[in-house]
């Protein structure tokens, strides 16, 4: 393992950790994003637990390869659904970036553990 995926990983795994607890514990933001996309509260709340699943697994990927691999995956599926739903909704450029570059993130992360 390199050094660049062990800083991916602890940067990613910081990121979903942040995010995944803020979907789950129901911040006013998310709550209000998740509204207006027209997706129901219990979405929001299976959203964060992935998020935090796939942080686990990549701090878990510190020890166990195979943890931080599947973490990666989850992250650039997170992303990719993050994506979609910004761009769905027509979310300008700045709501949208950040789930972008942990997707893309996640991505280069995934090719280097492979």
């Amino acid at each position: 393992m390199t050094i660049l995926s062990w800083i991916l990983q602890g940067l990613l795994a910081a990121m979903f950790i942040m995010a995944g607890t803020s979907k789950t514990f129901g911040s006013k933001m998310h709550i209000e994003a998740f509204t207006k996309w027209g997706y129901p509260q219990w979405f929001r709340v299976l959203t964060g637990v992935i998020e935090l699943a796939a942080a686990i697994l990549l701090i878990s990927g510190f020890w166990i390869e195979g943890a931080a691999i599947l973490g990666a995956a989850i992250s650039v599926a997170v992303g990719i659904g993050g994506v979609v739903t910004h761009v769905r909704a027509k979310d300008t450029f700045k709501d949208t970036a950040m789930i972008a570059i942990l997707g893309i993130l996640s991505l280069v992360l995934l090719i280097i553990l492979l």
